[in-house]
């Protein structure tokens, strides 16, 4: 039986640090830190670890409705998704995520695209 990303590259632990270290970057973003203004980050650190892992095939996972949900309330359009999108390619890759499994994880990133853009 073949692994999943998410246990190929470590599980929770490694993904946390992934979703840490993607905040960091999306609060000093000019297009996307204003997103998370006067957000409970720990609850959305919890929840984007979840997603990411998902997204790794971990155990964790969303609907599209809760993720649509989730996201009703933003205005959130191409070029912040593109933007998030750039900043979760660089971080894996700084991670040690190799580009076929960046883009495996990204693949899945953008399916979600229609659910939270406008």
């Amino acid at each position: 039986m073949e692994k999943s990303l998410f246990d190929k590259y470590g599980g929770f632990s490694v993904v946390s640090k992934i979703v840490l270290d993607l905040y960091d970057r999306l609060l000093d973003d000019d297009d996307v830190g204003p997103f998370f203004d006067e957000i409970d980050m720990a609850r959305i650190v919890d929840h984007q670890t979840k997603f990411v892992s998902s997204l790794m095939g971990g155990p964790a996972s969303y609907t599209d409705e809760q993720i649509r949900k989730m996201h009703a309330h933003l205005e959130i359009h191409q070029l912040h998704f593109d933007k998030l999108q750039s900043l979760l390619r660089a971080t894996l890759a700084d991670h040690g995520v190799s580009p076929e499994d960046q883009e495996a994880i990204l693949a899945a990133f953008e399916a979600r695209r229609r659910l939270v853009t406008e």
